[in-house]
């Protein structure tokens, strides 16, 4: 298994490399001047001269190129941030746990809903509720998400302003409530810059977790309220492929022999369904469960938007229009190296939902 693992992760390097070099090239493709995006359109030669030299931008590509690798791969350095001014690791730092916060609560949204409601309607095929979920699916798989997005915001928001069910429609907390870092709330002192401190300011940006260590239930309770409109609007494409491939792939189970063995000796039917059909139907959904998790993180742009969270999908938007090339470059590796991750965890879950699967 260990071994496994490490051939996949080798295998990987030069996926990403191949990712970056694209990225590179396609970021210095886009229409437009990092100069003009920076100073603004006023912006004289002479400045844009010096602020390419600065920035390195006035080198060949190619040595562009291998001076951004080995600086990564030297000292971990991605760069700095051409209309901010800060090291891009800084804003990965900030910008990365809100994306996953949010990722994660709307994936947990999909699988927690979508998979139940499959084996539901594969269980009563052809039934009312069969019929009900598979709409429901189609409906879910063909809303867009900015529209979703907003209606829900319009009617949590706005329709329901003044009922408890009342939800707020941007933001990550209300104003007002500071979410003080955990280390700082345990008396820990941190040196700004080093690697301690970044780990511990990466944690503390999560700030469902955060709140949990600092046992600020006031925080949980409100951040969780901001997190359920984007989570909803985000896991409704995912909720509905999930639900409508273990719908596929209960009914391919379901008419097996061994399935029909087991109820010809009377075994109960709970146990036919979770004990003999469920697991057997699992990989396929297992996979498109990951799929869809790389997908989710890549694509929370929209979502992030409409929201107003500052997270690496409207991050990576606001770095595109502004031709800020190092953080396009570094968010799209990151971006990357999840969905390498997410795929390793796939490969890996198969040997234990099907022992007949061996990683060799």
């Amino acid at each position: 298994m260990l071994q496994y693992v490490i051939r996949r992760l080798l295998l990987a390097i030069p996926v990403i490399f191949g990712i970056l070099i694209v990225t590179f090239t396609i970021a210095r493709l886009i229409p437009g001047d990092p100069c003009h995006s920076a100073l603004g359109e006023h912006a004289t030669e002479a400045a844009c001269t010096a602020f390419a030299a600065r920035m390195g931008l006035d080198q060949p590509i190619l040595i562009q190129l291998g001076i951004y690798v080995q600086n990564i791969l030297l000292r971990g350095d991605f760069g700095e941030s051409i209309r901010f001014s800060i090291p891009v690791s800084r804003l990965l730092i900030e910008r990365l746990p809100v994306t996953l916060e949010l990722g994660t609560a709307a994936m947990l949204l999909a699988v927690l809903i979508g998979v139940p409601a499959g084996v539901l309607s594969a269980v009563k095929r052809n039934s009312p509720t069969d019929v009900a979920t598979m709409i429901g699916a189609n409906i879910g798989v063909s809303m867009p998400v900015y529209w979703l997005g907003l209606m829900l915001a319009f009617v949590f928001a706005i329709l329901l302003k003044d009922t408890p069910f009342w939800l707020p429609p941007t933001g990550r907390l209300t104003a007002g409530l500071l979410a003080v870092p955990f280390y700082e709330a345990w008396g820990i002192h941190l040196v700004r810059g080093t690697l301690l401190y970044q780990i511990g300011d990466f944690i503390s940006n999560f700030v469902i977790l955060n709140s949990i260590l600092t046992l600020r239930f006031d925080i949980l309770l409100d951040a969780l309220r901001h997190l359920i409109l984007p989570a909803l609007a985000l896991s409704t494409i995912p909720l509905s492929i999930i639900a409508r491939i273990t719908r596929s792939s209960m009914l391919d189970v379901l008419g097996r022999e061994y399935v029909r063995s087991a109820r010809a000796k009377g075994v109960a039917e709970r146990q036919v369904i979770w004990k003999h059909a469920f697991r057997n139907a699992l990989l396929p959904v297992i996979t498109v469960i990951g799929l869809q998790t790389g997908t989710l993180f890549a694509g929370a742009v929209l979502t992030e938007s409409i929201f107003g969270f500052s997270g690496v999908g409207r991050a990576l938007f606001d770095a595109i229009t502004g031709r800020d090339y190092p953080i396009i470059q570094s968010f799209t590796v990151v971006v990357a190296i999840g969905y390498v991750l997410i795929n390793v965890l796939v490969d890996i879950s198969y040997a234990f939902i099907d022992p007949r699967i061996k990683l060799n």
